[in-house]
């Protein structure tokens, strides 16, 4: 296959990219590679511009679950009396706010960050697909600061994480496939329908509802279990809540189906924002 040049800054790659072997790919992780500098220059930006002339720095990275599991603990803990499965539902609630504060802040910076990067998209060339995915990666930082803090609650509250904590790294690994697929769709139709933007954040809260951050997932009534295991952010939360506070045992079911539901997400978020990637420079 000969090469072929690039004759404008707008040009973008082809959606599907042949190799010498005719093996084809969603992603040319060696272009990805080459302008693996300016990858890391967004993840930094973000990081920066997240904590940049912040008078408390990293301290949002607690306050945002710590104030979100007071609340809980006194509307759902004490007043509603919500099950928490036999232990303390402050660090019930906090277990599942630990994953679901870093899924909802890093969808809500990748939703939008095609239109806050507008004016680099439209001046150079590299593969728009580094910018939904930088906020991902960035958000690993308040990520481990609040895992910290449950760390410390478990040890305060004389809890022992069992032997299949080892999976934390697949749960994260799920959360992150799942934030990025759902990003790379919403900023893909974003950047054309401005009002994708707006309504992201109330598809975000809604989900929170829809994923077992206040509840425990078996509340859920065994006929809509099927279609609730859909949500892969279930079956992070009740393996954080497993593997940590040992409240059930390995939700392989919602495990299964979420792992198959992110993956799922993640290939066609990167199919639809490489065939939407063509009119990003126009419309942006």
């Amino acid at each position: 296959m000969g090469k072929k040049t690039i004759k404008s800054i707008r040009e973008l790659p082809r959606i599907i990219i042949n190799t010498d072997n005719s093996v084809k790919k969603l992603i040319d992780l060696r272009e990805l590679w080459q302008y693996r500098d300016l990858f890391w220059f967004l993840v930094i930006r973000d990081i920066k511009t997240r904590y940049a002339q912040s008078i408390i720095g990293v301290g949002w990275a607690v306050i945002q679950p710590v104030f979100s599991m007071i609340i809980f603990t006194i509307v759902f803990g004490n007043i509603a009396k919500i099950n928490s499965e036999g232990i303390p539902y402050a660090i019930f609630s906090y277990t599942a706010l630990v994953p679901w504060t870093y899924f909802s802040s890093s969808l809500t910076d990748s939703s939008k960050s095609l239109i806050s990067s507008k004016n680099l998209i439209t001046k150079v060339y590299f593969p728009r697909l580094v910018i939904p995915i930088a906020p991902v990666l960035a958000k690993l930082i308040d990520f481990g600061i609040s895992f910290l803090i449950l760390l410390g609650m478990m040890v305060w509250f004389g809890v022992t994480p069992s032997i299949w904590a080892a999976f934390i790294p697949l749960f994260i690994l799920i959360m992150m496939l799942t934030a990025a697929g759902a990003g790379m769709w919403l900023t893909a139709l974003a950047i054309q329908y401005r009002d994708i933007q707006y309504g992201s954040n109330f598809f975000i809260q809604l989900l929170m509802y829809l994923s077992p951050v206040i509840y425990p997932a078996s509340s859920v009534p065994d006929k809509f279990q099927l279609v609730y295991a859909l949500n892969p952010m279930v079956g992070v939360i009740e393996g954080f809540r497993a593997v940590l506070l040992g409240t059930h045992s390995m939700p392989w079911f919602y495990l299964g189906i979420g792992s198959a539901s992110a993956f799922v997400l993640f290939i066609s978020g990167i199919m639809y924002f490489r065939h939407m990637e063509r009119y990003f420079a126009d419309v942006a």
